[in-house]
């Protein structure tokens, strides 16, 4: 199902979702420029978790791999949308733990606000292709 056609339709759940795939996509999008960009808020909320900072490229392709993945679900492959919303749910739900297990707690509000964006993407996708 395509973006316009979610849209369109008049079920207002469908819609919200739409918009939260879309966020979950813009946040995604920016955390990755900002990762690869060495953005100081990223490389220091890596070394509290105790992550090494060669890791963070890897760390960026896998997000920016499900913010393309989320749009192309959008533009009418929704079983890639769907794919894409698994991928970056269990990427939250392993930064959560991360954040859990350092004993970080002062910042775990932004993992969990992607990871809930995350599910909300994959909700919108497991609902327009079952």
């Amino acid at each position: 199902m395509s973006l316009q056609i979610a849209l369109s339709r008049t079920d207002p759940q469908l819609t919200a979702l739409t918009i939260v795939t879309a966020l979950c996509i813009a946040a995604n999008a920016f955390i990755v420029v900002a990762d690869l960009a060495k953005a100081r808020f990223v490389l220091a909320n890596s070394a509290e978790v105790g992550l090494r900072p060669a890791a963070i490229p890897y760390l960026a392709a896998l997000k920016g791999a499900g913010a393309v993945g989320l749009a192309i679900g959008l533009a009418g492959i929704p079983a890639l949308g769907l794919a894409a919303g698994v991928g970056l749910v269990a990427f939250f739900v392993g930064a959560v733990v991360a954040h859990l297990r350092a004993r970080v707690l002062h910042n775990i509000g932004f993992p969990l606000c992607f990871l809930a964006l995350a599910v909300g993407a994959l909700t919108h996708f497991a609902s327009v292709t079952f």
